[in-house]
């Protein structure tokens, strides 16, 4: 192979070969990608480190048929489509009870595991999915937003807790997070643990092009030559810690069952990685399609069901493992929905909402009243708990990372963990 011939094959690998076989997707950051997978390798330096695991409810989950007061007349008259018989609820207490498809979740509740905070919302609420999400995401108004999420400058701030491993991780196919967003810190995406695969004949490759390249003669622009010059430096630790996270996702699930869905998939995936040493603190994870302006019930109840089965489920593999008093689980959305149902038997975009938390540590029960169904917010169930109480809460009380700086001001934690 002469020296063009050899430059040619270094560019192509250079251009195609480096982010195919990437095991972390992170936008055109690329060494930063190697980084972080390489880091992914080490194992925890303190098994007592706490996680938290974000579920998000993408879309505006409808809390009144979730957490159902179904011996509320205003709520039996506003929805006489959608309302859920006091017959079909499973009990929590005397004025509510789960969806029927939560029977997961109400399991976890007789066992103390959940707990449920009502009215979660914020002043002036909107109703638009992206602009309220963005709120949720970044704590701050769109005339006061930077570029950063209340996770991201947790991580600005906190990063070094999380040893040689990324802080936080985000495991879906959609964009990261504004929530997860940081100004110096890499935060990680992975689309599915096939990504994890970078060794063997890949690794072969690698040394291969880069070995050629080395011997080329001819000039490489400035970006070629940085790139390579990491790749040198970081390929064998890129290789190692893939075949290690690869090794990590397909080991047993020592017992553990899963639903087959996709939120299941992705919190298995966590799991996994809890459990074979990772020191990120913060995992993060969407379920979409709670927008549900017609026709309600049907999808209602298989997201519902898709979600409690997938959070017991980790819950369980979280015991199971030891890890389940240092684990947190918290499942959020960005709005509820009106009270009265629409003329298609749906709801449409209202404001409070419950919120939910599963782990060994929390405070089982619902914590809070529920909002009255008579005084109104055009429409809306009127909020009372503040969501930044609730990052407070899992930041300083859970996570012990100071609140305030990250949330731009003080706000009073609940009581909903113990110990």
């Amino acid at each position: 192979m002469n020296n063009r011939q050899r430059l040619l094959q270094r560019r192509l690998f250079l251009q195609q070969g480096a982010v195919a076989g990437t095991a972390l997707a992170l936008g055109s950051r690329l060494p930063g990608i190697l980084t972080q997978a390489a880091a992914a390798a080490r194992s925890r330096a303190d098994d007592g480190d706490r996680i938290l695991i974000v579920v998000q409810l993408s879309g505006g989950n409808d809390g009144l048929n979730t957490v159902v007061p179904h011996r509320n007349e205003l709520y039996q008259a506003a929805r006489p489509t959608l309302r859920i018989a006091s017959a079909d609820v499973l009990g929590i207490n005397d004025d509510f009870g789960f969806h029927p498809a939560c029977r997961a979740l109400a399991d976890l509740l007789e066992q103390d595991s959940l707990a449920i905070v009502q009215g979660v919302g914020y002043e002036q609420p909107n109703r638009s999915h992206f602009e309220s999400m963005d709120i949720w995401h970044t704590c701050r108004r769109k005339e006061e937003r930077g570029s950063d999420g209340w996770l991201g400058r947790a991580f600005d701030r906190h990063a070094e807790t999380a040893g040689n491993d990324p802080p936080g991780l985000f495991l879906g196919a959609n964009k990261l997070p504004a929530a997860l967003v940081a100004r110096d810190t890499q935060v990680p995406s992975i689309n599915s643990p096939e990504q994890f695969k970078f060794q063997g004949a890949d690794a072969q490759l690698v040394a291969d092009a880069l070995q050629e390249g080395s011997t080329a003669g001819e000039a490489m622009t400035a970006e070629e030559d940085e790139l390579a010059a990491f790749l040198s430096e970081s390929t064998a630790a890129a290789v190692e810690a893939s075949g290690k996270i690869a090794a990590a996702l397909e080991q047993s699930d020592g017992g553990s069952s899963y639903p087959d869905t996709p939120l299941a998939t992705k919190l298995r995936t966590i799991a996994r990685l809890i459990e074979s040493g990772f020191q990120t603190r913060v995992y993060y994870v969407e379920i979409d399609g709670f927008d549900t302006h017609a026709q309600q019930a049907d999808a209602h109840r298989a997201l519902l069901e898709q979600w409690s089965g997938a959070v017991a489920a980790l819950t369980q593999d979280l015991a199971r493992m030891g890890r389940l008093d240092d684990t947190l689980v918290l499942s959020f959305s960005e709005f509820g929905r009106r009270v009265a149902e629409n003329a298609s038997e749906g709801t449409d975009h209202g404001a409070a909402a419950p919120v939910f938390l599963t782990g060994g540590r929390v405070a089982g029960g619902i914590h809070g009243d529920l909002p009255s169904l008579e005084n109104l917010d055009d429409g809306d169930l009127r909020y009372h708990t503040d969501f930044r109480r609730v990052y407070a809460t899992v930041l300083g009380q859970w996570l012990g990372w100071n609140p305030t700086p990250i949330l731009g001001q003080s706000f009073e934690p609940l009581n909903v963990l113990r110990g």
